[in-house]
């Protein structure tokens, strides 16, 4: 039996690289995986190679960040079988390297609205069905954390931190219908960076000398993460986040 036998998940940004690593780890535990973005070729990509390693998989062109087509989209999916699992990774437009005092109005607020947007309108959308079966997860990711001193990461630490606002009180109020709402934090993913990225060895470096495994986390490690997160053997978790940086965050 495999973690989400049965079960429909909606994947904002599924096209990305962290969405289409939780998405091959959600198909490859049983889930039927819709994936959500902005750009129908990249989701294609994802969903055929989903398919060929014989999962379930669908794809939706949703802009995330629109009211309308996200909820019409929840209710197609939900009139599936159901919809078990929501988790949003959408870009949220984050400029990093400049220094706050360099930094335009409209550079440091993007990621904060951006994020408080979408988390909220596709929260919003999966928990009013999640409610009615009394069952579902609702799947975070970033974490709140200590202010980052090595390189300028603008309003991006804001956004996580007003997230973990939000995912607080959905646990609270969902909580009483069992629907549970859950953070992935992580210390960094160097996969998710170009291979042309200027410093990305150091950064790297970086990232994996603050763990305590010296190494860091992977996409799969995030996939496998989240897919157990969302299984029903993690039933008891709930207004929590789980740790997923190899020791770089001590909890």
């Amino acid at each position: 039996m495999t973690l989400l036998n049965g079960k429909n998940a909606i994947v904002y940004g599924g096209g990305g690289r962290i969405g289409s690593a939780v998405a091959t780890a959600f198909a490859e535990e049983g889930a039927r995986v819709f994936l959500a973005g902005r750009t129908r070729a990249r989701l294609d990509v994802v969903a055929e190679r989903i398919r060929a390693a014989g999962g379930l998989a669908d794809v939706a062109e949703v802009d995330a960040l629109d009211e309308r087509a996200v909820d019409e989209h929840a209710d197609a999916v939900a009139a599936e079988g159901g919809l078990d699992i929501s988790f949003n990774l959408i870009a949220h437009g984050d400029v990093q390297g400049t220094p706050l005092l360099d930094m335009t109005v409209a550079d440091y607020e993007r990621p904060v609205v951006t994020a408080v947007r979408t988390q909220f309108l596709t929260a919003r959308a999966a928990a009013r069905h999640m409610v009615k079966q009394r069952s579902g997860v609702l799947l975070f990711f970033g974490g709140a954390g200590e202010p980052v001193r090595e390189f300028s990461v603008g309003g991006l630490q804001v956004a996580f931190h007003a997230l973990e606002a939000m995912r607080r009180q959905l646990a609270a109020e969902l909580g009483p219908h069992s629907v549970r709402a859950v953070t992935l934090r992580t210390g960094g993913i160097p996969e998710t960076l170009p291979a042309d990225f200027a410093g990305r060895e150091a950064i790297e470096a970086n990232i994996a000398g603050k763990t305590m495994l010296g190494r860091t986390a992977t996409l799969a490690d995030v996939g496998a993460v989240a897919a157990f997160v969302a299984s029903d053997r993690a039933r008891t978790m709930t207004a929590s986040t789980v740790n997923v940086s190899c020791g770089a965050l001590v909890d």
